[in-house]
């Protein structure tokens, strides 16, 4: 029942519309000789219920419904009901469509798989491309779904209680009740039950006489909501969903301009409520923005990690840097990292080496530093690549991956980890940036939330500078530990500066002896060649 976003794999995804014009002769289901029927169509897990028509057996619907599939051919299922007050909806017919290429149709009349009865459809199949990070950009109902397996390289374990959008809806673990309201559903007449709004989805349940009502109506699919007014004396809220959108759980009501649209009645306060859900939209819309916009800038960061230059570090340092100065890097180029989210860990500490220096013997594509600080961490399966020129960014670019130890009771032992790394000098070389975006790949939510980071060195002599660090979790989207993720991440971020400075410091100590012992040997081997 619920809707779930397709990452698509493919260069292209088709979209097929189907429009359920109308049927006849309908098998006679009540004691009148009539039928309520509506429709329920279903392609893959992908179901849409069309509004019910009471007291006919020629139904005219002219509602369209849209579906998203990766390939073809595929098969759509569409099943006509006849809507009970009390009792389980008999079956009247079905027919079974099987779409195999892009195009349009004529209206058909297809006969249903029962003694009586025919069914008007008209399908248009239409191939549209991906976007570069997954998405089938443009069109609603498709780019915001939620996604339920999609996200999760690994198991993600929630250690809570499940709530109703679990028990009842089926909904993800992580997925919780923001707001609930006493209200009922106006069918034939009040459902009475219980409105459940999370960050994603309106719910409805109801158990009048046993018969079970369930509406998942998904934020991306809704396009109204307003106040109306339910027999005229019972305050009530309408909420409309797009074109194409179709009903979610039970037929919604019909309206003349092809929307389908719900209304729910006899809340304790109705416009307190109607406040919540206006703001809920409004927040999902906003998540959904931020979301679109980290996507964005994911696909820049692997656009430009597959750009690599030919040239050692040192050159296209020297490349790149031309007339920068620090408060210039972020005005002129993109933002590497989300500077509202850091907050600083560490500030002017004394390191002893320059700016320029901590670059050249630490972070430098000959330097084994960074195998060495992995090694201290327990890392494994370290890939490090070379910086290359960022032609989105200023300065350098280089990607790292390698897996992790986790030290979390929720974690799996070990967990995959890519990290992106950013740096650049201002035109004097003086300061140096540096910028990393870290992402878990096996760890719960490891998909929702990325580690931000911005190392600021600045040398005050000949043999040191001074380092201001700065560190912060940037959520893509909500998750249920939110907070906890925060306050664990900045306590074992810190650790790992200061793992990372004593390995830094005694790699340059180091580094000075094993240049001394060179310096000396070169002076014997001169003296000895003098004699």
């Amino acid at each position: 029942m619920v809707s779930t976003k397709v990452e698509w794999r493919s260069s292209f995804v088709y979209m097929i519309k189907l429009e359920l014009l109308a049927a006849k002769n309908l098998i006679g289901a009540n004691i009148n000789g009539t039928s309520d029927p509506y429709a329920v169509i279903t392609c893959g897990s992908q179901k849409r219920f069309s509004s019910m028509v009471p007291g006919s057996r020629n139904p005219i619907w002219g509602e369209e419904f849209d579906f998203y599939v990766g390939e073809l051919p595929v098969q759509i299922n569409v099943t006509i009901y006849d809507w009970d007050i009390v009792w389980k909806s008999t079956v009247l017919g079905s027919v079974i469509l099987t779409i195999e290429d892009a195009g349009q149709t004529e209206a058909i009349w297809h006969s249903l798989d029962s003694s009586s009865g025919q069914v008007c459809l008209q399908t248009s199949t239409k191939r549209f491309p991906v976007s570069s990070s997954g998405s089938l950009n443009g069109f609603a109902g498709v780019v915001a779904r939620r996604r339920m397996s999609v996200d999760k390289q690994g198991p993600t374990v929630v250690h809570q209680k499940p709530g109703p959008l679990q028990t009842i809806f089926n909904l993800p673990p992580d997925e919780v009740v923001e707001h609930s309201y006493s209200c009922a559903l106006e069918r034939s007449f009040l459902y009475h039950g219980r409105m459940y709004v999370s960050a994603w989805h309106i719910c409805f349940h109801s158990n009048v006489f046993s018969k079970q009502m369930k509406v998942i109506l998904p934020f991306e699919d809704i396009e109204e909501i307003k106040k109306s007014q339910h027999a005229f004396i019972n305050p009530s809220i309408t909420i409309i969903l797009r074109v194409g959108a179709g009903g979610q759980g039970v037929p919604p009501l019909a309206s003349t301009d092809g929307r389908a649209k719900y209304m729910f009645a006899s809340f304790w306060n109705r416009n307190h409520a109607h406040k919540t859900l206006e703001r809920a939209v409004k927040n999902f819309q906003a998540m959904e923005e931020a979301e679109k916009e980290e996507k964005e800038q994911a696909a820049l960061r692997a656009h430009s990690s597959s750009n690599k230059g030919s040239h050692i570090a040192s050159e296209l340092m020297a490349s790149t840097q031309d007339d920068t100065t620090l408060q210039d890097i972020d005005r002129t180029f993109q933002p590497f990292i989300k500077d509202d989210v850091v907050v600083p860990i560490i500030t002017k500490e004394v390191f002893p080496c320059t700016a320029e220096q901590f670059f050249n013997k630490l972070l430098n594509d000959d330097s084994m530093f960074t195998h060495q600080y992995r090694a201290e961490r327990k890392d494994t399966d370290i890939k490090l690549e070379q910086w290359h020129i960022a032609d989105e960014y200023s300065g350098l670019l280089r990607e790292i991956s390698f897996r992790s130890l986790c030290n979390n009771p929720m974690c799996p032992p070990d967990t995959a980890m890519t990290e992106w790394q950013h740096s650049v000098f201002t035109a004097n070389k003086s300061v140096l940036v540096f910028e990393t975006v870290q992402q878990a790949h096996d760890v719960p939510f490891g998909s929702y939330f990325e580690v931000h980071s911005r190392w600021v060195l600045e040398t005050t002599s000949e043999s040191s500078c001074t380092i201001d660090i700065k560190v912060g979790a940037h959520f893509k989207k909500w998750c249920l530990m939110q907070s906890k993720i925060k306050t664990g991440l900045l306590s074992e971020y810190k650790k790992d500066i200061e793992l990372m400075l004593k390995v830094a410091r005694d790699y340059l100590e180091s580094s000075k002896q094993v240049g001394s012992i060179d310096r000396n040997n070169d002076e014997t081997q001169k003296n000895n060649n003098s004699k």
